[in-house]
């Protein structure tokens, strides 16, 4: 890995110093969190500034950690400018697939990059998609095309089921940012890369069937 993006290390930032702001200021956490009840009575910043907040240290370093990891792969396809694109843009998408699901409970609340994380991890899959991966749980390597399409087929589960205390649906709308926007940026993956692009597409198109028949 070669020296970190200026762009990354921005972003590394940001999240490192308004979460702990977050985590010593009640009010602040709470003005700027995603909030349904605070959305629906116009406060749409909520849905970009609760990306750069987190619960914990722990749900931080996670997601800082697993950007630092994926970051430089999409820049180095895509360039820094549309890295930024495709963080805040799956950032925004993930805010709004929770927005969707949760429009009628004006309590739900969330915090956390994960949608725009999860959106860079599904870009670099979608870029890079022979590379393999390596789960502390599991001692052998799993190429990346795999993970992505068992990890939203779980986020699917996860919000049919309302696994844990996790925003599924932010991480879902996140990865349908990154694997969308990263297309658009990259049409000839149509031409180079179009199997990939159709098995990581199968999560999608069974979360749209879904929904269609009523089932989530």
């Amino acid at each position: 890995m070669g020296s970190l993006s200026l762009f990354t290390i921005i972003i590394i930032g940001a999240n490192a110093l308004i979460s702990y702001k977050g985590f010593n200021d009640y009010s602040f956490f709470e003005r700027y969190k995603f909030n349904v009840g605070g959305i629906k009575r116009g406060e749409q910043f909520r849905m970009f500034s609760s990306g750069f907040l987190h619960a914990d240290t722990q749900h931080l370093l996670f997601n800082m950690l697993t950007l630092y990891f994926f970051a430089d792969r999409v820049i180095h396809f895509v360039g820094e400018v549309n890295f930024l694109i495709v963080y805040v843009g799956s950032l925004i998408l993930g805010s709004l697939l929770s927005l969707y699901f949760h429009k009628n409970e004006h309590q739900y609340s969330a915090v956390g990059a994960s949608g725009a994380v999860t959106g860079i991890l599904y870009a670099a899959i979608l870029l890079d998609p022979r590379m393999e991966l390596y789960l502390f749980f599991i001692p052998l390597p799993i190429p990346a095309y795999i993970f992505g399409i068992v990890y939203l087929l779980y986020s699917i589960y996860g919000m049919k089921k309302r696994v844990g205390n996790i925003g599924h649906d932010a991480h879902f709308g996140g990865a349908v940012g990154g694997y969308v926007i990263t297309l658009i940026l990259m049409p000839s993956l149509f031409e180079t890369e179009l199997l990939m692009v159709c098995l990581l597409a199968i999560p999608i198109v069974v979360l749209f069937i879904m929904h269609k028949l009523g089932k989530i």
